[in-house]
């Protein structure tokens, strides 16, 4: 569960960067409110993630999907050009992802710090 709330918040994260390059400095008030409902929730999940992932994994999947998204989106709609090596990279981008997904992971846990 804690992978799904991660990725929904990733989606909420490239939700609340797009928003913000619309808001034009926070002048326009539809973006600046989607901006910051979409932060709010993306920064939310991300929270509620940690429980269970690592936070440099989790972090690393929360930027990479935002930011692939973020540019797949500004592509498909031609405020950012389109090239095969954007495509590339952002292919790049999810298999490291994907890769962090599969990489086992534990949780390391705090030492000690009742003993001197």
């Amino acid at each position: 569960m804690a992978w799904l709330i991660l990725i929904i918040s990733a989606v909420f994260e490239a939700v609340w960067a797009t928003a913000l390059g619309m808001s034009d400095g926070f002048t326009r008030p539809v973006p600046t409110v989607v901006f910051l409902v979409a932060g709010a929730i993306s920064m939310i999940g991300l929270a509620r993630a940690l429980k269970a992932i690592p936070l440099g994994t989790a972090y690393a999947v929360w930027t990479g999907i935002g930011a692939a998204l973020t540019v797949t989106y500004a592509m498909i709609t031609g405020t950012e050009a389109v090239s095969a090596a954007k495509i590339i990279f952002l292919v790049g981008i999810i298999g490291a992802v994907i890769g962090l997904k599969l990489v086992p992971t534990r949780r390391v846990t705090e030492p000690d710090q009742s003993t001197p």
